[in-house]
């Protein structure tokens, strides 16, 4: 099911920025991650969706082990209470994390679309995506399973994951479909996936390939990266901002917040959506007043001084 196009020429600048996933699908810049849907009442849900829809916010991304299912199962009711709100919007999921394993097979990926569909109540998943790289992978499978799945109308395009280019380079060796995102962990506060291109032939620790050149790979390949835990540092260790432990960035974050007339958490977003690489940000908030103090980010456009000067606040070094 393809997303309604929506009519911009009406809408003003600092309306949230429409890019292409892959060079295929159309979608806001930023979109809604949905793992902490789970537990929330089904009303206080519902005005979440709308107020990312009304902000220009159309994918929401899920997992089958958000809540142990119960985010999509939430979801589901608020597409179920409102009639026609499914042509609105893209669903995106996700699999292969399993307890205490990941498992790639073509058996887990077939049952676990299905069991999805069915929290959901839909027919159709937009954009499948491997949740982590398995070691055991066999591409084949995966090959196989996806082949099915687009000739059933269950999954539209497919994906992957923190996934580095070589895991995508062999998984896509074998598939009919082409993988269009790599959902990245990326902040001003986590550069791995930047740091090396910053630092070549450097001899320090940023010039440490941690990322595998993934961000230059999908550049090539027209993949788009999702940068997920955007305001994070470390592994859900906390929210950078207002964090003393980067206070220096933080200085600098408000600085420009003034100087934008925007919360800060949106000159954090901002700095994201700055990187030419046309990524898209997903945030994970259930505040939906948070939620609007991030999408004006559309409203800011740093200047190369700017990010570089928030690159450098967070403890990164320039050769």
């Amino acid at each position: 099911m393809a997303v309604k196009e929506r009519n911009t020429s009406q809408m003003g600048d600092d309306y949230l920025q429409r890019i292409k996933l892959g060079g295929t699908i159309e979608s806001g810049a930023i979109a809604l991650g949905c793992m902490r849907m789970a537990g929330m009442e089904i009303k206080d849900a519902e005005e979440l969706v709308r107020t990312a829809l009304d902000e220009g916010i159309d994918l929401f991304d899920h997992a089958d082990i958000y809540g142990g299912g119960e985010s999509e199962s939430i979801f589901g009711q608020v597409l179920q209470r409102n009639p026609g709100l499914r042509e609105e919007l893209l669903i995106q999921d996700k699999c292969s994390i399993r307890h205490d394993y990941y498992d790639s097979s073509a058996e887990h990926i077939l049952q676990s679309v299905d069991q999805s569909l069915q929290r959901l109540g839909v027919e159709t998943i937009d954009l499948l995506l491997l949740h982590r790289p398995d070691t055991l992978i066999q591409p084949e499978e995966v090959a196989t399973a996806f082949t099915e799945l687009h000739k059933t109308g269950k999954v539209s395009y497919f994906g992957v994951s923190n996934y580095n280019s070589a895991q995508i380079a062999l998984l896509q060796k074998y598939l009919d479909q082409r993988l269009i995102v790599n959902q990245l962990q990326f902040s001003l506060a986590h550069t791995p996936l930047i740091d090396s291109g910053i630092n070549v032939n450097v001899q320090s620790d940023h010039a440490r390939d941690l990322a595998g050149h993934t961000l230059e790979y999908c550049r090539f390949h027209d993949l788009t990266i999702q940068a997920w835990s955007p305001l994070q540092y470390g592994m859900f260790e906390g929210v950078f901002l207002g964090s003393p432990k980067y206070a220096k960035l933080n200085h600098e974050i408000e600085l420009l917040a003034d100087q934008y007339g925007v919360p800060n958490s949106a000159i954090a977003i901002a700095w994201i959506m700055r990187h030419p690489a046309k990524m898209q940000t997903i945030v994970g908030t259930t505040n939906t007043g948070r939620l609007r103090d991030i999408c004006a980010a559309s409203k800011v456009r740093l200047t190369r001084e700017e990010w570089y000067r928030l690159y450098l606040a967070a403890g990164n070094p320039l050769p």
